[in-house]
Parts: C-alpha cells; sequence; structure tokens
C-alpha cells in the first residue's frame, strides 16, 4: 500500500482527494500548513508528497526546496497557481509533476500513479546497479562483472550466481538449495 503525504490548506478539498485515494488502497496522511507538512514529510516514509504552492506560512515552492535537501520523496505540485512561469518554477525547483486546479480525482490519482510507477523502476534500477562488497570481493550484478583484489574475475553465469548469493549473504549459512535456486532457478 503506498503512502501519500498531502499538503494543502484547503480542507475541504484534501478531505476529498483523501477519501478518493483511500478508495484506491492507498495511505493518506494530511497537513494543512507549510511547517506541518515539512515535519511531517522529513519524518515519515512516505512514496508521495502532494504538495500545493500557495499555502498560510510558507509557500510551497520553498517548502518543495527544503524537502528536497534531504530527500529524493516523489512530489507533484497540485495549485490554482496554472500559469507556464509557475509550472516551469515548479518542475525547475525539483517537483516530479505539476497539475494546476481544477483537476478531476481520476486525473491526479492516474498521475500518482504514473510517478509511483517510474519512482519504482528507479528505485529498481538504483537497487540493481548496487556495487556489492565483502572484503577484496566487489560485485556488480546489473552488469555482471566481479572483481577480485582489483583484478576482473573470468566467470561462468552460474559461478556468478554462486559468488553473488554468497557476497549477499557474507557471514551467514546459505543452504545447497538456496545456493540452487540462485545458481540454476531450481532447488536440488
Amino acid at each position: 500500500m503506498s503512502k501519500v503525504l498531502i499538503i494543502d490548506d484547503d480542507v475541504i478539498l484534501s478531505g476529498l482527494f483523501q477519501d478518493y485515494l483511500e478508495e484506491e488502497k492507498f495511505q493518506v496522511r494530511t497537513a494543512d500548513t507549510a511547517t506541518e507538512g515539512l515535519q511531517l514529510a522529513l519524518q515519515g516514509d512516505f512514496d508521495i508528497v502532494i504538495l500545493d504552492v500557495m499555502l498560510p506560512d510558507m509557500s510551497g515552492t520553498e517548502v518543495l526546496k527544503l524537502i528536497r535537501q534531504q530527500s529524493h520523496v516523489p512530489i507533484l505540485m497540485f495549485t490554482a497557481k496554472g500559469d507556464d512561469v509557475d509550472r516551469i518554477m515548479g518542475l525547475e525547483s525539483g517537483a516530479d509533476d505539476y497539475v494546476p486546479k481544477p483537476c478531476t480525482p481520476r486525473e491526479l490519482i492516474a498521475r500518482i500513479k504514473a510517478i509511483l510507477r517510474r519512482s519504482e523502476i528507479t528505485r529498481q534500477q538504483q537497487q540493481d546497479e548496487t556495487v556489492i562488497q565483502t572484503g577484496p570481493l566487489q560485485l556488480w550484478p546489473q552488469q555482471r562483472k566481479a572483481l577480485w583484489f582489483d583484478t576482473a574475475l573470468e566467470l561462468t553465469s552460474t559461478e556468478f550466481s554462486l559468488l553473488e548469493s554468497l557476497a549477499r549473504n557474507a557471514g551467514q549459512v546459505v543452504s545447497k538449495n538456496a545456493l540452487s535456486e540462485a545458481a540454476l532457478g531450481r532447488p536440488l
């Protein structure tokens, strides 16, 4: 279940979108001030933030910049200010999308789902590009490249899969069935 934070001083509109999002199985939290929203965004484990530009205590663009200093959470700007300059400023400040009000709940949900799909792909790619290092061994699973004391290892696909499984579980006992699954794709 994806977690959504809505930062908007329009409590009625926030409540409406909260209802629609919860029907779509999102977990939603709302904040009606920039200060509260910023605190929640930086403390919470949200998958996306929906941020109004015009907030009573600080501009949404400023909130966006402060969040971006500490987090890469996807942010969708949602505002009545819909002219080109505002949209461009929001996007250049780090927003992932910019939706002018009024907007139908279906469009907002579709945009949220699209952003979440892209962020999941990005997160998966970053995970795939991770270097696994244990002692002098370095592995790049995405490229199937291995170094031992900075010397390239020539490994078969099966050997690499075995080594990757062992490196991911360094310091732990790995069963022969787990190794067989990793290397051959089937248990012994």
